[in-house]
């Protein structure tokens, strides 16, 4: 952003993206009906969420993460691997409590559920020496139409608020279409699904309660003292509520029971709480496959899935972190870092029937270029094939057995001689 000076103003936004009588604090610990706090919740109320939540997370957290020298050619093929470094250091034993392992799932846990991770830096010196992961909900940007971000707000569990600086928080966000300061999760699109299967589920359990079977009015022809109606309730209770009494006989005095029949209608709630996983699913992309749904699934088409789903799903949220790691974790290392790059091991399975089509496709393309007059280390180079060694083949020899007077000779139809004119 240029000053009225002419200057260059760092760090500064081109435009205002806050108004001046915004209230930063208060208003940016909202995300959908629940908030954060509530979304985070989530992941023990909802069975499907649950398991579509931390498939995703030990999906990512699993992977290997290696640092590399980047090669001036910029091809990744070219760069060389650096396995002693203090960010790798850092990176793999993230505090003497946690593993990379568990800090990535935590913070994926986080993202796929609040649509934010936040890692708070420990330095000594300048030099980081911890990551610790904190909730979404407890953390708040301080929002500036000058900075950008001033500094972030940690509010403790006892309301103790604890002022950070931009260089000592690492923010990973899947971003808000209205907030640019905040993510988002696709648990707000979710508010009305997940309150009607937790209404459905607590209607299941109580039905359940109460016998299992359906309810009913109990008439009598005349008005019932206290203590008599206390009576009655009390031995209806005790001899027909619950799952153990479901289906004994009622024996009533001066009293009717008139039971209510669901109807079809009613018992629609079991095919709708189906709705309700299939909209979960729907929204985070992932395939009932994933959850163990193995209908009409072969070896191929699980494969197939597979690999699918780390394309999908795995690939972009390693994405995600890999973006974080280059460009707010390293340079925290100083000149050090310089030059420096993390990556991962794809979690794509390899498709083997396809590699093996490439590969004769390859082999195939320098036999002709070879045979056109090509170079045979220049044509292995262009298919991207490694160069190997050629050895002219020597003639076949044939072994006659001794007893026709033969010796050894060469293979009849390698022998010019031989050859019809």
């Amino acid at each position: 952003m240029r000053s009225l000076l002419g200057g260059i103003v760092a760090d500064a936004p081109a435009v205002p993206y806050i108004s001046r009588w915004r209230n930063a604090l208060g208003r940016a610990q909202q995300s959908g009906s629940r908030g954060r706090e509530g979304q985070l919740a989530l992941y023990s109320d909802s069975g499907t969420l649950f398991g579509v939540v931390s498939k995703l997370a030990s999906s990512t957290s699993l992977v290997n993460w290696r640092l590399y020298r980047s090669a001036a050619s910029g091809l990744e093929c070219d760069r060389t691997e650096v396995t002693k470094h203090a960010a790798l250091t850092v990176l793999n034993r993230p505090n003497n409590f946690m593993t990379r392992q568990e800090i990535f799932e935590t913070g994926q846990q986080h993202l796929d559920l609040a649509g934010e991770s936040w890692w708070v830096v420990v330095r000594i010196g300048k030099i980081p020496f911890e990551l610790w992961p904190v909730r979404p909900d407890r953390m708040t940007p301080i929002e500036s139409n000058t900075e950008f971000i001033a500094g972030y707000v940690y509010r403790g569990p006892d309301g103790e608020e604890v002022p950070l600086n931009r260089e000592d928080v690492i923010m990973v966000r899947t971003p808000a279409p209205l907030d640019i300061y905040r993510g988002q999760s696709p648990l707000p699109a979710l508010d009305d699904d997940l309150d009607n299967d937790r209404a459905q589920g607590q209607w299941s359990a109580a039905f359940f309660q109460n016998n299992a079977n359906p309810g009913g009015v109990i008439t009598v022809d005349r008005r019932m003292q206290e203590d008599e109606w206390e009576e009655m309730t009390t031995r209806w209770n005790s001899q027909h509520r619950g799952i153990s009494n479901a289906g004994r006989v009622a024996v009533l005095e001066q009293a009717t029971f008139m039971p209510i029949s669901y109807t079809q209608r009613d018992m629609q709630f079991v095919e709708s709480r189906g709705l309700t996983k299939q909209a979960i699913l729907d929204a985070y992309g992932f395939p009932k496959f994933g959850l163990g749904d193995v209908q009409d699934v072969n070896r191929a088409s699980a494969e197939a899935s597979l690999a699918l789903m780390a394309q999908t799903l795995t690939v972009p949220r390693l994405e995600r972190w890999k973006g974080a790691l280059n460009n707010d974790f390293l340079p925290k290392f100083g000149a050090t870092a310089g030059g420096l790059e993390f990556d991962y091991d794809s979690p794509v399975p390899p498709d083997q029937e396809t590699d093996n089509a490439t590969l004769t496709a390859k082999v195939n393309a320098v036999v002709a270029l070879v045979g056109a007059g090509f170079d045979a280390d220049e044509a292995c180079d262009t298919v991207d094939l490694p160069r190997m060694m050629f050895t002219e083949r020597a003639p076949e020899v044939i072994h006659v057995p001794s007893q026709l007077g033969g010796a050894p000779a060469t293979d009849p139809m390698s022998d010019p001689a031989l050859e019809p004119a």
